[in-house]
């Protein structure tokens, strides 16, 4: 089947994912067919397919662009940090570096916290794996804490995913016109992470 006059993949491409972001994250994937896809870019049901294969490589292909553009943005402003900072430093670079980007993106993290059940087992794989890379850097970082006694955990694993879930909660209830600005919001839960990881836990 022809494109439609006028569409090129390296337009209609993005606008395509564009269209299912929006309807996944207003919607979800369960809910929202490829013939609504369709109808936001303005292509025939059938033309879609000129495109992308199937709606599971549509999920999968935002997930794993938001997972890539994370990755990225994280690894370059590890770098300007330097690799000489002590661990709090770092931590709390970490924590205002994740807050900052996914208040950005909040239908990108509705659709990757939200719709991971609904991706194939080699799929949701992947995305875990890159998940899983960047996670490892916090742990990394709590585990350097403990070796100066500047982090004081019960668990670095258990804490590391607690401390992301924590952080990424932010994108649920902050709106910019509310109160607080997104500077204030990242102070405020960078001392909820440094109290949560400094305290000195009673041990069994």
């Amino acid at each position: 089947m022809a494109r439609t006059t006028g569409s090129h993949s390296d337009i209609t491409g993005p606008r395509i994912q564009d269209a299912a972001l929006k309807l996944f994250a207003a919607h979800g994937f369960a809910a929202v067919s490829m013939r609504q896809i369709a109808a936001e870019v303005g292509l025939q049901a059938g033309a879609l397919y000129n495109y992308i294969p199937d709606k599971q490589s549509l999920l999968f292909g935002l997930m794993q662009r938001h997972m890539a553009e994370l990755l990225e943005a994280r690894a370059a402003r590890r770098a300007l940090l330097g690799g000489n900072a002590d661990p709090l430093t770092r931590l709390e670079d970490f924590a205002r570096f994740h807050i900052a980007f996914h208040l950005e993106r909040p239908d990108e993290v509705f659709i990757a916290y939200m719709e991971l059940r609904n991706l194939t087992e080699p799929n949701f794989a992947e995305i875990e794996g890159l998940r899983r890379r960047y996670e490892n850097e916090l742990e990394g970082i709590l585990r350097d804490g403990e070796t100066t006694g500047a982090v004081d955990v019960a668990d670095p694993k258990v804490a590391t995913l607690a401390v992301i879930a924590m952080l990424t909660g932010v994108t649920t209830w902050y709106r910019a016109a509310g109160r607080l600005s997104r500077e204030r919001v990242g102070d405020i839960y960078w001392d909820m992470v440094r109290r949560a990881v400094t305290a000195c836990p009673s041990r069994s």
